[in-house]
């Protein structure tokens, strides 16, 4: 089990918006912009294979980072190289990060230096949801799946454990990227269960956009 002094001050970050990173749940990415071609080939030849994933948080006139203060870094376990050169990776997150000020350096890609205090948790076991009413959860989620005519393996979700279904939801589900940073920085298991009801239920009342009850 990684420990947090095995866990690095400086990260690459790989800003990408609306992608989710959770602790110990998987994140595909297809990588094709040439700076990120030039991370992944650094990180690869490194023996932790650490990618920081963070929200860019552009807002006019204020300074800082331009990212969202919060990520979830994760390790490189799967990779491969297309034709073309492109690159397929998967990430299987670590640990939740807190940016405390970006790097400067020559790298065609960003690194900041970051904090872990406050996500011991995340470096634990699966988290569990001593308070799921999976029964009605199940209900709602599939009023959501119908209204977007959308379609899923439902004996797989019964089956999976409340923190593979919660944090797998949250990471495929399509919401808006400050709702995807709600859902990163919810400190529990629990609470991001009920974040994530909350964004179904304004969903199917057609407030998350023109396209959901359509």
């Amino acid at each position: 089990m990684i420990k947090v002094t095995d866990l690095p001050e400086t990260l690459p970050v790989f800003p990408l918006p609306g992608a989710l990173l959770l602790p110990r749940a998987r994140l595909p990415l297809h990588v094709f912009e040439p700076r990120y071609l030039a991370m992944l080939d650094d990180v690869l030849k490194t023996s932790s294979r650490l990618i920081g994933m963070v929200q860019p948080n552009e807002v006019p006139g204020r300074e800082g980072t331009g990212l969202q203060m919060i990520g979830c870094v994760g390790r490189i376990t799967q990779f491969s190289e297309t034709d073309d050169h492109r690159y397929l990776v998967t990430l299987t997150g670590v640990s939740r990060f807190r940016i405390l000020r970006a790097v400067d350096g020559f790298s065609p890609y960003r690194r900041c230096d970051v904090s872990w205090d406050g996500f011991a948790r995340d470096l634990g076991p699966a988290e569990k949801d001593d308070v799921f009413d999976r029964t009605t959860f199940m209900r709602l989620l599939q009023r959501y799946f119908e209204t977007l005519e959308l379609s899923t393996d439902w004996e797989t979700l019964k089956d999976a454990s409340d923190e593979l279904l919660i944090n797998s939801l949250s990471i495929l589900l399509d919401f808006a990227a400050e709702d995807k940073q709600a859902l990163l920085e919810a400190p529990s298991l629990s609470t991001r269960r009920e974040t994530l009801v909350t964004l179904i239920e304004f969903a199917l009342r057609g407030g998350a956009g023109e396209n959901i009850m359509q």
